[in-house]
């Protein structure tokens, strides 16, 4: 119970920090769509937004690999109750700190001189007023990438330390930059206070950081100590695997600009969007429980407690599968009513609306796999291996470009999200079945659960889906929409779990239980 206990308050605390986050992130999402739509200015940005959005999310991001690789080092070298570190993780933190930097920096120089050969290759698109636009908004965006890794390190560190809250806050600024940027600029025409405001966000991200590392005690000193150390061979032994596997993970979003930009106006910013709103509540659940999990993974492997990381799998795995199987059912079935209501205002329009709910359908297929595959990760990184998830992810390039080719002409915009699901599902089974040479998890238990909890949706996506037909109202009536839409939320997540617990599902369980007693503690002397 201690166990259990100990995880699910820290998923609470990170998941509030992460709805307050994410959901500023979405205010940030319906102010652009309103100033620029989903058209030239849109699309030129989120192309160029793609390569800054590598460093700063995917490599520097919680989760990211400058991320994973700190907190699977510094946690087996820390301990978190003491007030200042040791010499020797001080000076091993600032020589990753400057070779980091100094590698940022060489790439920052190198996109920005060669921003349009860059997007020249990426966009597959006669409009060079697209590609002029989009290099243009490149070049601004570029210290964006010089303090990608940096931050990484940063929440790495912070998170070691269990300071759970700055890392996963901290985000917010840059959303914050843009809303007042934009606004205040009420969308200049070209879309340059929307890429400044990008950089602006990420420099305050970082100087947020700052000074809560330095009062964890760590002096910021260049150190270039990179012989004969082999801690710091151990860090670059996995942040060089990780940072390929994340970059080829980019590769896959680089093959799909590839044929969105061969696709109707448009087309890349829906998908954009629809990713966004998957990562809403998604991005919430993996994030809530995986943070607090990595460091728990990473530190039970050097105790060698095998049966611990099975326990501590299962236990937050199946909560993860137990919220993410009706949200999937849920977006399948009101995934038109909540993009429109979020964003149909200004010059985003009914077309737009539909695209976006178009691509987000078919990617709410990949919710399993990937909050499978995410876990999945972070145990391969616990026992300092990243090399399998980046052959893996390597393995998969030629799969996504061969669907994308034989759906595209079919399916449009559905099919580079359809795609990114197969992919996702191909990835979280290959190491799924790789990580039985390290560990056996006991997958018979995964799975029995995992078929329960999606009988038990199934059938209450069937009810709700004849009560939504037989409640007919004025689509355009934007109040009407929300009230239906809400109410037919909750519906689905009460009949789903009313269904769970009568398949006898555990967590639902254990879940009411926890319930109870935090009433009977504040409400019954």
């Amino acid at each position: 119970m201690s166990k259990d206990s100990s995880l699910l308050k820290a998923a609470w605390l990170i998941a509030f920090v992460t709805i307050i986050s994410k959901f500023v992130g979405f205010i940030r999402d319906i102010c652009i769509a309103n100033y620029y739509g989903a058209g030239l200015v849109s699309d030129a940005y989120f192309y160029a937004y793609q390569i800054p959005s590598l460093a700063i999310i995917l490599m520097g991001g919680v989760g990211g690999p400058f991320h994973s690789a700190t907190v699977s080092v510094f946690a087996k070298l820390v301990n978190p109750e003491d007030k200042i570190p040791s010499e020797k993780v001080n000076k091993l933190f600032n020589t990753f700190l400057t070779a980091t930097f100094i590698v940022f920096l060489i790439l920052s120089v190198i996109i920005f001189v060669f921003s349009d050969e860059i997007l020249n290759i990426i966009i597959h698109s006669d409009n060079i007023e697209l590609v002029s636009l989009a290099s243009k908004h490149l070049r601004i965006m570029t210290p964006v990438i010089l303090i990608g890794g940096i931050i990484g390190i940063y929440y790495g560190l912070l998170i070691t330390y269990r300071n759970f809250l700055l890392p996963n806050i901290s985000p917010v600024l840059m959303s914050l930059s843009i809303i007042f940027i934009i606004a205040f600029t009420k969308g200049d025409k070209f879309g340059i206070s929307l890429a400044v405001a990008t950089s602006i966000g990420a420099l305050l991200q970082f100087f947020a950081q700052f000074p809560a590392v330095k009062k964890l005690g760590f002096k910021i000193k260049p150190n270039f100590d990179i012989k004969n150390n082999p801690e710091f061979k151990n860090l670059i032994e996995l942040v060089f695997p990780a940072a390929l596997s994340s970059t080829i993970g980019q590769i896959y979003v680089y093959v799909d600009m590839f044929f969105a930009s061969q696709l109707k106006e448009g087309a890349w910013t829906a998908i954009g969007y629809a990713n966004r709103v998957f990562q809403f509540p998604v991005g919430i659940l993996v994030t809530a429980f995986l943070v607090p999990l990595f460091p728990i993974f990473s530190k039970l492997v050097g105790e060698k407690k095998y049966d611990d990381i099975k326990y501590y799998f299962h236990k937050g795995v199946g909560l993860l599968n137990f919220a993410a199987i009706p949200i999937m059912f849920c977006i399948i079935l009101l995934g038109y009513d909540t993009v429109q209501i979020v964003f149909q205002r200004g010059q985003f329009d009914s077309r737009a609306t539909y695209m976006v709910a178009q691509a987000l359908t078919f990617l709410s297929f990949a919710i399993i796999p990937y909050v499978f595959r995410d876990s999945i990760t972070r145990v391969f990184y616990s026992f300092n291996d990243s090399k399998t998830p980046f052959l893996v992810a390597f393995s998969s390039i030629i799969l996504k470009f061969i669907l994308n080719s034989l759906f595209i002409e079919k399916l449009g915009i559905a099919a580079i999200t359809l795609s990114t699901s197969l992919v996702t599902l191909f990835n979280a089974t290959l190491l799924g079945c790789i990580l039985l040479k390290k560990i056996n998890l006991d997958y018979k238990i995964y799975f029995k659960n995992l078929i329960k909890m999606f009988l038990a949706a199934f059938l209450a996506f069937g009810l709700n889906y004849l009560i939504y037909g037989l409640w007919v109202i004025d689509s355009q009536n934007w109040l009407l929409l929300l009230i239906k839409t809400l109410c037919m939320f909750i519906l689905c997540m009460v009949t789903y779990t009313i269904l769970a617990a009568l398949f006898k599902i555990e967590y639902v369980g254990e879940l009411l239980g926890r319930i109870k007693n935090y009433f009977r503690q504040k409400f019954v002397k």
